[in-house]
């Protein structure tokens, strides 16, 4: 884990790659509480019968559950004391490459694109890309925007 002490350290790392998280489990639960928690019950993600005559052979993670944990991946990889909070600003891009096959694991690799003053603070842009163990293709990319103010 990295901690940005100082925005000035922050803007020093700018095109590096920041970090890489732990892997995290992409489960039958835990795709199921995401249906629960978003509405989303199609059956290539909670119909385990079904989806294995599907086209993966078995239920695959939803695309934004796969993009929800991206939180927290972020909180494994960078810590900023140098902000007083941080807010989510938003997506410049996301991509679902691959899907996550239920009984996966994820990982999400953090590069800092840029860094640029903002009133009060600062606002950070980063290539996040989430892999999957033992793919040779990643499961997502998508350029996150934060806000980290003081």
């Amino acid at each position: 884990m990295i901690d940005f002490a100082t925005f000035d350290q922050l803007r020093a790392a700018t095109g590096t790659e920041i970090g890489v998280s732990d892997w995290f489990l992409v489960d039958q639960q835990r795709i199921d509480r995401f249906a629960e928690a978003t509405g989303d019950h199609q059956w290539i993600h909670v119909d385990p019968v079904r989806a294995a005559d599907g086209p993966y052979g078995r239920t695959i993670a939803h695309g934004f559950l796969t993009l929800s944990l991206v939180v927290p991946m972020t909180a494994q990889v960078m810590e900023f004391s140098c902000a007083r909070m941080a807010i989510n600003y938003g997506l410049n891009k996301v991509r679902f490459i691959s899907p996550v096959p239920v009984g996966s694991r994820i990982r999400g690799r953090f590069t800092l694109n840029s860094v640029t003053d903002i009133p009060g603070g600062v606002q950070a842009e980063r290539t996040v890309t989430v892999e999957i163990e033992g793919e040779a293709k990643p499961a997502c990319v998508a350029e996150s925007i934060a806000r980290y103010l003081s």
